[in-house]
């Protein structure tokens, strides 16, 4: 999400932008400052980093919404599926017929902010190959933009979707959407959730699964006439309201394939978190920390906001009640309290 900010706004501040990097070449004190402002204001007026610039901002757009639902908590499997499907298309989409809109957009953005705009006929030396540019073999503006960046780019794109939303993760994400409860169970689905369990032959014995259909029907046809699952919004607000009225005990089986639709997710996101997070945790500074401290460290991080509601007078108390200590801690209020009266008496 920050990173669509930070090209949206580049975008649109443009004028500005390299109004400030102006000054600085004029006015800045060191030789090096002076030459980064200069070098910054030749690379944003070439056409290339134009045009990387809009392609970038269009792909994070088509992206950026999937992304944004895959970071929360509380994740919407339906609403996720559905963007899945979705962003796979538009990327398809694009890749057939976007060239001619993303080059019509960079070409007028070009004009307007006085930026040479390049004739896609012209011939220019292969790069990255030294052998063939010695030989003098060229290629067209055409070629390079289109097929080397554009399709390039937007091929990489759809490869990694692919390959993280397979055709097994996206059938597991179908099945668990049929449990969801919304508009009176209109995605339930029988033979989906019995390929579910199938998944996890583990949790589901071979007599569990014979009598897993049968419970199924008996569950949709309870709930969907249960005025106490008519409000029900998502799967754990249905997992709250089935132990509330008992119906977890009533449909054991059903409950123990909602518990997996529960946990899935939420275990997905949170090996997510934990990369993302083991870079600020373990910086070159920290790079001999144990395994148990780090991930101590990490819990603290990952789950900040649940630690952010705790006191420090607790946390305190805690420490000191672990094992027997030389010297007990005094307790943070008293240490506040000390701390104003000897400055009272400095004063």
């Amino acid at each position: 999400m920050y990173l669509i900010l930070t090209l949206l706004r580049l975008s649109s501040m443009w004028a500005s932008v390299i109004g400030i990097l102006g000054n600085i070449q004029d006015d800045a004190t060191t030789s090096d400052n002076r030459g980064m402002a200069r070098g910054l204001i030749d690379r944003m007026n070439d056409y290339e980093f134009v045009f990387a610039l809009h392609l970038m901002k269009y792909l994070l757009g088509i992206t950026n919404d999937l992304s944004l639902v895959l970071q929360q908590r509380d994740q919407n499997i339906v609403q996720a599926m559905s963007l899945i499907d979705t962003m796979k298309s538009q990327l398809q989409d694009f890749r057939d017929e976007g060239w001619q809109i993303i080059l019509d957009e960079v070409n007028n953005f070009c004009e307007l902010n006085m930026i040479p705009v390049i004739d896609m006929e012209d011939s220019i030396a292969i790069r990255g190959n030294a052998r063939r540019s010695r030989r003098g073999q060229t290629i067209t503006n055409f070629h390079h933009y289109r097929v080397e960046i554009f399709c390039e780019v937007v091929d990489l794109i759809i490869q990694e979707m692919n390959n993280r939303f397979s055709e097994v993760s996206t059938e597991l994400l179908s099945c668990i959407a049929c449990l969801d409860p919304k508009s009176s169970f209109s995605q339930f689905n029988v033979q989906k959730l019995l390929r579910l369990a199938d998944l996890y032959p583990e949790d589901f014995s071979s007599n569990d699964y014979l009598y897993l259909e049968s419970q199924l029907r008996n569950y949709i046809y309870n709930v969907q006439r249960d005025p106490q699952f008519s409000e029900v919004g998502d799967l754990g607000s249905l997992a709250q309201q089935m132990v509330k009225t008992g119906k977890n005990t009533v449909f054991p089986l059903v409950y123990r394939l909602i518990q997996l639709a529960l946990v899935l997710p939420v275990a997905t996101a949170s090996v997510e978190r934990v990369f993302s997070a083991m870079n600020i945790v373990k910086t070159d500074l920290r790079n001999k920390m144990g395994d148990e401290w780090m991930n101590d460290c990490l819990v603290v991080y990952i789950e900040k906001d649940i630690f952010a509601i705790i006191e420090n007078e607790q946390i305190l108390q805690r420490f000191q009640r672990m094992k027997t200590r030389r010297m007990q801690l005094p307790p943070l209020r008293y240490s506040s309290a000390t701390t104003i009266n000897t400055s009272s008496v400095n004063q």
